[in-house]
């Protein structure tokens, strides 16, 4: 009884022995699962983390692109839509009824059971493919702040002048974060991962105070920086075709930077019932979105300031100080670590996605199926299943291979948001609410709805555009396995 209770929900049990007594129900929710344990506190850190990303890097140098005007404008733009858009995704946890109906455990269950046909297999595949492009994207921001802290290091010891000496490839972090991850991905399910994001939110908070705090001494004690309401000026940095292609880009940057929704669902899941599932994480999205865009305006803005137009792609790798070191290697450091938790917060969805198919179709594969027990002294018993040590170590390293083959930070950052914004935060959750309020159609409500989505889209386009142009571009001087920055 306890390896059934175990499976999709504990990889680590204390005492086995406790399932075999007493009444059990007390200990499952009302779908049959292990009770739920999680709250709006867990649920705002798994936000955080999956929020406040490699996204806030690029802040400072889209605020450029776009000026103090626009570029304030989008980023409070893409706040209040995510947060709205999010509220009616946490109405979809259950259905029909928000509060009392069947619980869906995924985005893609949801989407089935709000919309099904055609739109839940598109809903399917933009999640899941826009989940490997994060993870793609996560491994190359990470292997970046990692040669950053070398790199460091180096100028330190040999002097600014010596960059010959401190040349570093990016490939090997790339590896080293790969083998972490290979290790953290045997944790079996989101259920596990609340501590992780707790850690993962403190370095996100660390990293984003420390640059945020660089950028102050920056304008404090330098001259000022040449700024202007609608960025770089056309003429004068860039041509008008480069500047409608950079504007596009920071779009897509700023949009990257609220992607969280493709999660959301699964961060529901984790919490417990009492009081209803969909006004805790309503609750955890106001909070987990109101922290991140106050970090996010404090950066951009603050990065913009003390860069200007000159704002480098990832405000604390490229700026041209390196004093304090050690604490540009502390930031560096926790934004590594902070990617550790983000990258297996975007792939426990998809983990459980591959697993739960394959054993639908050959339940009676022994290899796919069982749980082997392993008793580890002063830890308890860790169940370990052999085609889950093998699928996500081959993910883990097809990623990695993936980025090191296109180390694209920032035009690769802008298209994977221009990608996954629209359909992922605002079509599916706008559809789906429709669907479960059974809105009238042409109502103004209805009409109102549709003009965002359609709106998002048009936006969405324009920066897909840009992100394209940018990777064509880059591609240019591409050479295979070749570090970019």
């Amino acid at each position: 009884m306890a390896a059934e209770l175990h499976k999709g929900s504990m990889y680590v049990e204390q005492d086995p022995e406790a399932f075999n007594n007493g009444d059990f129900r007390k200990n499952l929710d009302d779908d049959g699962r292990p009770k739920r344990t999680g709250t709006w506190l867990t649920a705002s850190a798994h936000i955080i983390t999956a929020v406040i990303g490699s996204g806030v890097l690029s802040l400072a140098w889209a605020m450029a692109q776009l000026g103090w005007i626009a570029g304030f404008g989008v980023l409070m733009a893409f706040s209040l839509i995510t947060y709205f858009t999010s509220t009616l995704l946490a109405d979809c946890y259950r259905a029909p009824d928000p509060v009392t109906g069947r619980r869906n455990y995924t985005y893609m269950d949801a989407a089935r059971a709000h919309l099904g046909g055609r739109k839940f297999q598109l809903c399917g595949l933009a999640q899941y493919s826009n989940l490997v492009g994060i993870g793609i994207g996560y491994t190359i921001t990470a292997s970046i702040s990692m040669v950053a802290v070398k790199r460091s290091n180096c100028f330190h010891r040999h002097g600014y002048r010596n960059h010959s000496e401190c040349e570093t490839s990016n490939n090997p972090f790339m590896i080293i974060f790969a083998c972490i991850q290979i290790l953290l991905s045997q944790i079996p399910n989101f259920h596990e991962l609340s501590w992780l994001s707790i850690l993962a939110a403190i370095m996100s908070f660390a990293y984003s105070s420390i640059g945020l705090g660089l950028s102050i001494t920056k304008v404090a004690g330098g001259g000022p920086a040449r700024t202007s309401l609608t960025g770089v000026p056309v003429g004068v940095d860039v041509s008008g075709m480069q500047k409608v292609w950079k504007a596009s880009r920071a779009i897509g940057d700023i949009a990257f930077a609220y992607a969280y929704n493709n999660v959301l669902v699964e961060i529901q899941d984790t919490l417990k019932s009492s009081p209803p599932e969909n006004k805790m994480m309503k609750r955890a999205s106001g909070i987990g979105v109101s922290i991140t865009t106050l970090f996010y305006i404090l950066c951009g803005c603050i990065g913009y300031a003390a860069f200007g137009n000159d704002a480098p792609g990832n405000f604390l790798t490229g700026f041209g100080f390196y004093e304090p070191f050690w604490l540009i290697d502390f930031a560096n450091v926790c934004i590594a670590v902070h990617l550790i938790g983000a990258y297996q917060v975007f792939s426990q969805p998809l983990f459980q996605f591959v697993e739960s198919k394959c054993a639908e179709k050959w339940p009676e594969n022994k290899f796919i199926t069982r749980e082997h027990a392993i008793d580890i002294p002063f830890v308890g018993v860790y169940y370990m299943n052999f085609f889950r040590l093998v699928w996500r170590t081959v993910y883990v390293i097809v990623t990695a291979v993936v980025a090191m083959i296109f180390p694209f930070f920032n035009d690769f950052v802008g298209l994977l948001g221009a990608a996954s914004f629209w359909p992922l935060t605002v079509y599916f959750p706008i559809e789906m609410h429709i669907a479960q309020t059974k809105m009238r159609k042409y109502s103004f409500t209805w009409t109102w709805l549709k003009v965002l989505s359609w709106a998002c889209l048009m936006v969405s386009l324009v920066a897909a555009a840009g992100s394209v142009e940018g990777l064509v571009q880059s591609l240019k001087t591409y050479k295979p396995f070749q570090s970019q920055e």
